[in-house]
């Protein structure tokens, strides 16, 4: 029986065949789970196959291997990256959305920024994360120069690294004091208003 067939004929572990398409969102699905426990690190495509209840040959299938996986969860990271930017109303509240968006998928965001682990040449991800990119541009080029200065590059890469350095702080548990009980999201809009004080 040919791989294609094998895999249209896979069986979820409640024993009903997978469609074709959610055999491939269900692995994905898996992937993220074990990456939000143990990090890319603990991904293994035998294991990924067995905790989702389909033959070794499954994921490979439709990945061929561990980077096409995980350059596959970095590509539709950087899509709802892109959605959640594009849906901010100023520079601040894209922050705000980067913010969130780690929070809310963890395991995209380990992924995401981590080359060394994807095929960085796939047209996919190299699609999304400019979509992305795109997004944060026109939130900076939406602040007047007198509010981020004249270099609207420079202002971008600040603003990237102010929401993605405190988003890495928050998931790795190290804004837990400085934190106390506020709200992070809170908190960041207040650190955004002191970077860019007319970004509104």
């Amino acid at each position: 029986m040919s791989s294609s067939k094998a895999s249209a004929n896979e069986k979820s572990p409640s024993g009903r065949p997978y469609h074709h398409g959610d055999l491939r969102r269900a692995i994905l699905a898996t992937a993220l789970d074990v990456i939000a426990a143990d990090g890319p690190s603990g991904l293994s495509l035998r294991d990924l196959a067995r905790r989702a209840g389909v033959s070794h040959a499954a994921p490979a299938h439709h990945f061929k291997d561990r980077a096409g996986l995980l350059t596959a969860i970095a590509a539709e990271g950087f899509g709802l990256l892109a959605t959640a930017l594009r849906e901010a109303a100023d520079l601040k509240e894209a922050g705000v959305r980067y913010v969130r968006f780690a929070r809310e998928h963890p395991a995209h965001f380990q992924v995401m920024f981590a080359p060394e682990l994807l095929r960085t040449g796939d047209l996919e991800l190299a699609t999304a994360r400019a979509l992305a990119g795109d997004a944060l541009r026109e939130a900076v080029a939406a602040v007047p120069p007198r509010g981020r200065g004249t270099d609207a590059r420079l202002a971008g890469v600040a603003a990237w690294s102010l929401a993605h350095g405190f988003a890495t702080l928050l998931l790795s548990h190290n804004l837990d004091d400085p934190l106390g009980d506020q709200d992070p999201e809170e908190m960041f809009r207040t650190m955004a208003a002191m970077l860019f004080r007319h970004a509104e």
